[in-house]
């Protein structure tokens, strides 16, 4: 199964509480922070929301 790099690249300072929370949840804590997450439409999904804060990438 393939695997994505997502980074944080932007704040979430004054974003919507929703946002927050899909930020926490996939386990991003600071500005170049990144995480490793499976490519399944959950993970699509939340990406989706908050694609204006983060970077995607394919994982090695």
């Amino acid at each position: 199964m393939a695997q994505l790099k997502v980074t944080l690249i932007r704040s979430v300072i004054g974003r919507p509480q929703n946002q927050r929370e899909i930020v926490k949840g996939l386990g991003l804590g600071r500005i170049n922070s990144s995480v490793v997450v499976p490519d399944n439409a959950a993970m699509r999904g939340a990406i989706t929301k908050i694609n204006h804060l983060v970077d995607v990438k394919l994982a090695d």
